[in-house]
Formats: structure tokens, C-alpha cells, sequence
């Protein structure tokens, strides 16, 4: 059984205002295995990140550790491990980073933007270590080699010959080379690295003082599937090859089953539930778990209406005045899915116009020279031709700079095509100007990703909704406006009385709903979805996808739906085409895509979906050999029970075998004659009845 590195006890985080008390970490307790991976788990505001900062010392003002315990033992032959809370600010900043190191969510906060990333690393190493400048510079590009953010020397070296294959260079000739590759990613600015690139340079300066203890908060979130597959896959080998042991945060279940040996499930300040991996997602206990596991969209069953964590649960408040979590019967039939099958929309036949028609559509950026000159153009979206029929959803998938968000730009004229037609209801709109654009506007309307930066913060929701009322003069009166807005806010779900506050006090998915009611203001006929929900936690984002849905049966609307993540994607819409490199790769319905992709890059979107499966989740387990089957010594080959068994039994007793042994002889005892699956079967069965 692995040891323990890190132990927090009873854990309480208050945050004191002058209103009132916050009680973001409610008495959790928790433990991390030396080499192994803890998965926190939960909404936003459930107090993850607040956990993970109270280990690192970091908790930020007016918050405060009002009680508890977190014990750290750096080596694992250390008699007495060390208690973090006691020490002073200054021994704290020696395990900071050190040996207790973070990668925070979004990299490009994280990263000054005035100095380059070589300075920020080799300034986190000299920090922690007694090195000279020169060998901090050294690891720091060593670091870089191991997040494959710099290629390693042999790769380099390949390069070198495949760009020369002509010159027959000296080792000299061929060390500047490297060295000057090496340098160039050193004297970069975070703002010309992707996202991805940027994540790696954290997890760079995370690991660059070989850590114990790694800690993740959402790393992975604001990427796309494939660049979050590769960051997961990284953290995994990065803890594998150390011996090091990971905290990941997130709100996706998904994520969670790629990367997490054990879970803890939080809500509002508690650990709801927590054990092995296995046993969360193949017997989830707490009915909020059980929300979470059904909220997000699958690739394997389509449904028409995706269940929420409000149909798994709910809060009572007793006479006493504290708030019981109660659970309910799903109304969703989850286990065929036989009420929500989506009704099958026929695909319109060759006499129907289609409501929009893209013909040859190309759009692309100037590139200048240094007089100033168009020296080229960045074909953002490159001979793109499709349509849409009324009713419909068409989702379009792709990774980040693929052209998407341009391409609905574009449809709707807010950028000009270099060539090409787009057809709008039977009119060729690609030249329309002036008061002819305004008014085929009001029949085309876009929700962007971002829900706080598309609202004016100085505007009251209430005039932020009537404002596209006003400019195309709908209505007879102000009153007329104002009644039609607050039919729209509680059409989406929120109460109408909150006209009168302002963005900043609403929830992103609530803000999320005010731009939908925005959207809808003017009675559009198309509406493009721009990574509407990309931002949102998965059970807020399964509200919102159904909200969609009903919002697109009550108003008889046509959605273009945006995403990088094929899952939703799928979900939504009726057919989906696949972007990538400003081109439309595939166009297809939902299924086929998923059960038949043509082409390789949709292949590698699919693969690269954490789907949450007990068959991924053992995969990813036995690969790490933590499933000991070497171990079952007293049993032949021929008489050992399935894969799927084994996993079930050694997740429940901690990996050990000795007691698994004696617990199967008992049952061998009392009941002979059966087979080996039958008796591991009885001993899991008695283990889960214990438990509950």
C-alpha cells in the first residue's frame, strides 16, 4: 500500500466581509499517495481552488484557515512529517514551489507579460535552488525538453540534417545550431505561444524543482480536445518517470476518469464523497456524483434533452435551519434512454431551399512586409461551401485557429469575405450594406463564448436585452420593450424582477442566459452558438444545452452550434461538418461522423474526447500496473477471474492482496462449488452492502 505524502484534516476556510461569512471549506479531510493522483471534483464555487490554495499557503485575503491540519512528509523514510499551518511565512516559501509546486488555471494571468519565459523559469529555479545563473539556464531549458516544448537534442539534430542535407557540418557547427534553437523559445514573450505552449511552460516552472507534490487547478480547461489530451498525457508520463505524487482539480468527471487514481467529489465547501476511481464512476453513492457522471453529453447514446444535477438532487432546509441534500428519482430514463431519443429530423430533400447557402467562401488576413505592403494573405477560411436548412442544427467542429469563429463572422458580415456567396433566405447578402445589412440582421443573431465580455458591465441586463429592440425600433413604447424583455428573461429561465442588476451579479451561466434572451430579442430565424458553453461547468452547461434545444422547438429556429469539443457538438446537431486548417474536412450527420469519420484528423478529435468509461479508466490503471495481477500468485492463469473483476475488487481493498485472499476463502468456505468469477463477484456484492 503507498504511503502517504500529503494529510489534511478537518479543514475550514472562511472568507470574513463586511455583509456576512463565507464558509468556502467546510471541515474536508483528504489524503494523497505517494506517486498516485487525487482528483478534486466539483462545480465553480464548490471550494476546490480554495482547498488547493490553503495547501500552498496562498489563500488570499480577507480569507483566512480558521482551523485544521495539513501534515506533508517529503520522504518517505521521514519519522515525523511537517505540519504546514504552523510554520512561519519564510520555511513556507521553501516547500512553495519547491516541494509542494502548482500549475494555475489560466497561463497567460500566470505569466508576467513583460519578461520572457526563460527569465520567469530560470527566476523560479533560482528561487529554490543554490545554482548558478548558467546551470539555472541549463535546467530551465532542460525542463522546457522534458514538456516537448523545446525538441530534444537528437530531434534537433534531425532538423539540422534534414534542412542541410547537403553540408557536412562539424559537431561545433551543429552545437550552435542547437544552442541557437534552444535560446529562441527561451527569449520568447507568453503572447506568441498558443495556449497549449503556454500551459506547457507552467507545468515547466511547476516541475523545474522536482516536487513531491504536484498541484493542477484546471489545466486543461480552456483548451482544446486534442491539446488537452496531449497536456494529459504529459502530466501522466511527468508523473510516472518522477515518482511524483498530483492533486488535479477540475469540474469535468471526464477528465478526471484520464488522469485520477482516487476522487473526492465536492459541494459547497464539503467532500460529498470520495474513494477509488473505479468505484466513483461504476457506483457513484452521493445523488450530486450521480448528477455530475449524467450531465455530460456522451457519444454513445444521443439523447434528447441532457439530465442536470437538479434531477438527481435536492436541497431542504429542516426546521432546525440547516440545509439537508435529498435524493431524487431522475424523470430521464438514463438507463436506454427510451423517453429523450432524439426524434430523427429528416434532412431536407433536394426541392427545399435552404435557409443559408455558402458557395466558395474565402476569407483571409493581410500579412505586411516591412514598408507596410500586403506581403501575403492568412487564409483563415479557404473555399468553404455548405447549407442549412430551416430547423436544423449544423454543428461545425474544429480545433482553436481553424477558422470557425470566422467563418461565423463572416455569415454575418461583421467580416468582409475576400471571395465567394453567402444566400440568406433565398437573397444574396454577401454585398449587402447599410440600412439593407441592419434589417437581415435582425434575422441572424450571434452568442458568443464569452458571456461577461459580450455584456456592457455599466448596462443593466434589463437595457442590454431591449438595446437591439430600440435600434431597429421594435415595439410601439418603451413599455412595449420593457414587457417583451421580461417575457424573454423568464422565457430563459430567469427571473424577470432582476432587470435592474447588472452583469457582474449574475452567475456565468446566468449571464450565459441573458445573452441568449439578448440573442432572441428581435425574433431571429438563425442563430449561430460561437463556444457558447466552452466556459461553463459541465451540470451549468447541460442546462444551457437544453435550454437551446427548447428555445429552438418554441421559435422554429436554425442553429450553426460552434465547439472544439466533439461531444456537444454531437449532442446538438442534426449534422456536423469538421474544420480543420481554414478548409471543411467532412460534412455529415451526428452519428455517421462519430460511428464512421473519413478522415484521420476527425479520428484524432474523437480519440481525444475523456469519454469517462469503466473500460478507459481500467486501460489507463493497468497501464500504470496498479492493477497487480502478477499478484494473484496462488491462482493459475486458467483459473484467475476476468480483467474487469479484478480491477472492482483490488480498487475496494486498497490494492492488497492479502486481504482480498482471506475474504474469498470465507466465502469459498461457506458456499462451494462455484466458479472463481461467481466467488469475486459475492465478495464485491458484501463489500458495496458494507459500505452503504
Amino acid at each position: 500500500m503507498a504511503d502517504t505524502v500529503l494529510d489534511v484534516r478537518n479543514l475550514q476556510v472562511k472568507f470574513k466581509t463586511d455583509e456576512k461569512e463565507v464558509l468556502a471549506v467546510d471541515g474536508i479531510s483528504f489524503q494523497v499517495k505517494r506517486g498516485q493522483t487525487l482528483g478534486i471534483v466539483g462545480e465553480s464555487g464548490s471550494g476546490k481552488s480554495v482547498t488547493s490554495l490553503a495547501v500552498m499557503g496562498l489563500v488570499p485575503m480577507p480569507g483566512k484557515i480558521t482551523q485544521g491540519e495539513i501534515y506533508f512528509k517529503p520522504q518517505a523514510d521521514r519519522a515525523q512529517p511537517i505540519e504546514l499551518l504552523t510554520l512561519s511565512e519564510e520555511r513556507k516559501r521553501l516547500f512553495r514551489g519547491g516541494q509542494i509546486s502548482m500549475i494555475f488555471q489560466e497561463p497567460m494571468s500566470s505569466l508576467n507579460p513583460v519578461y520572457t519565459i526563460g527569465f520567469q523559469l530560470i527566476e523560479a529555479i533560482l528561487q529554490h535552488q543554490d545554482i548558478s545563473q548558467g546551470e539555472a539556464r541549463r535546467q530551465a531549458i532542460a525542463r522546457l525538453q522534458e514538456v516537448r516544448l523545446i525538441p530534444s537534442d537528437q530531434e534537433l539534430k534531425l532538423e539540422y540534417e534534414q534542412e542541410n542535407p547537403d553540408d557536412a557540418a562539424t559537431d561545433r557547427v551543429i552545437s550552435q545550431y542547437l544552442n541557437q534553437r534552444k535560446q529562441e523559445m527561451l527569449k520568447r514573450y507568453p503572447h506568441e505561444l498558443s495556449g497549449g505552449q503556454l500551459q506547457r511552460v507552467m507545468i515547466a516552472m511547476a516541475i523545474a524543482c522536482d516536487p513531491e507534490i504536484l498541484i493542477a487547478d484546471e489545466p486543461s480547461t480552456a483548451l482544446d480536445v486534442t491539446v488537452q489530451a496531449a497536456i494529459l498525457d504529459l502530466l501522466r508520463e511527468l508523473r510516472d518517470q518522477r515518482g511524483m505524487s498530483m492533486i488535479f482539480i477540475t469540474h469535468d468527471l471526464g477528465v478526471i476518469a484520464e488522469i485520477a487514481d482516487s476522487v473526492a467529489v465536492m459541494y459547497r465547501g464539503n467532500i460529498v464523497e470520495s474513494s477509488d476511481v473505479w468505484q466513483i464512476f461504476s457506483h457513484p453513492q452521493h445523488p450530486y456524483t450521480k448528477g455530475l457522471l449524467a450531465c455530460r453529453p456522451t457519444l454513445e447514446k444521443q439523447l434528447k434533452y441532457l439530465p442536470t444535477v437538479a434531477d438527481f438532487m435536492e436541497e431542504v432546509t429542516t426546521e432546525e435551519g440547516k440545509v439537508e441534500i435529498r435524493e431524487k428519482s431522475p424523470t430521464i430514463d438514463q438507463a436506454n434512454g427510451a423517453k429523450v431519443q432524439r426524434d430523427n429530423l429528416a434532412v431536407a430533400d433536394a426541392s427545399a431551399s435552404p435557409l443559408l447557402a455558402v458557395k466558395n467562401l474565402r476569407v483571409g488576413f493581410p500579412v505586411s512586409n516591412v514598408f507596410g505592403k500586403t506581403k501575403r494573405y492568412i487564409m483563415a477560411v479557404n473555399d468553404v461551401s455548405f447549407e442549412v436548412y430551416k430547423g436544423e442544427t449544423v454543428g461545425l467542429v474544429g480545433e482553436s485557429g481553424c477558422g470557425k469563429s470566422t467563418l461565423a463572422r463572416t455569415l454575418l458580415r461583421l467580416i468582409e469575405p475576400m471571395e465567394g456567396k453567402v444566400t440568406f433566405d433565398n437573397e444574396n447578402i454577401t454585398h449587402f450594406k447599410g440600412k439593407r445589412l441592419r434589417q437581415i440582421r435582425q434575422d441572424m443573431q450571434i452568442i458568443f463564448q464569452n458571456p461577461f465580455s459580450s455584456l456592457d458591465p455599466r448596462m443593466k441586463i434589463g437595457d442590454a436585452v431591449m438595446e437591439p429592440l430600440v435600434i431597429h425600433k421594435w415595439g410601439d413604447n418603451a413599455k412595449a420593450r420593457r414587457d417583451h424583455a421580461a417575457y424573454l428573461l423568464e422565457r430563459v429561465g430567469l427571473n424577470p424582477d432582476s432587470m435592474n442588476r447588472y452583469p457582474h451579479e449574475f452567475s456565468g451561466g446566468q449571464r450565459q442566459r441573458v445573452c441568449i434572451a439578448r440573442a432572441l430579442a428581435l425574433e431571429p430565424k438563425f442563430i449561430i452558438c460561437d463556444e457558447s458553453v466552452s466556459a461553463l461547468d459541465v451540470s451549468v452547461q447541460a442546462q444551457v444545452l437544453n435550454l437551446l434545444k427548447e428555445l429552438q422547438s418554441d421559435f422554429d429556429l436554425t442553429y450553426i452550434f460552434i465547439s472544439h469539443d466533439l461531444s456537444v457538438v454531437k449532442f446538438m446537431s442534426d449534422r456536423i461538418m469538421v474544420m480543420n486548417k481554414g478548409k471543411i474536412e467532412e460534412i455529415d450527420a451526428a452519428e455517421s461522423i462519430y460511428r464512421e469519420p473519413q478522415t484521420e484528423y476527425t479520428r484524432q478529435l474523437i480519440e481525444s474526447i475523456p469519454t469517462g468509461s469503466l473500460d478507459r479508466i481500467q486501460q489507463q490503471q493497468a497501464g500504470r500496473g496498479l492493477i497487480p495481477w502478477s499478484d494473484i500468485s496462488d491462482l493459475s492463469d486458467g483459473n484467475k477471474p476476468s480483467a474487469t473483476l479484478q480491477y472492482q475488487l483490488f480498487g475496494m481493498v486498497q490494492g492488497d492482496w492479502q486481504v482480498a485472499k482471506r475474504l474469498l476463502n470465507q466465502v469459498k468456505s461457506n458456499n462451494p462449488g462455484h466458479s472463481e468469477d461467481w466467488y469475486w463477484q459475492k465478495v464485491i456484492r458484501d463489500l458495496e452492502r458494507d459500505r452503504q
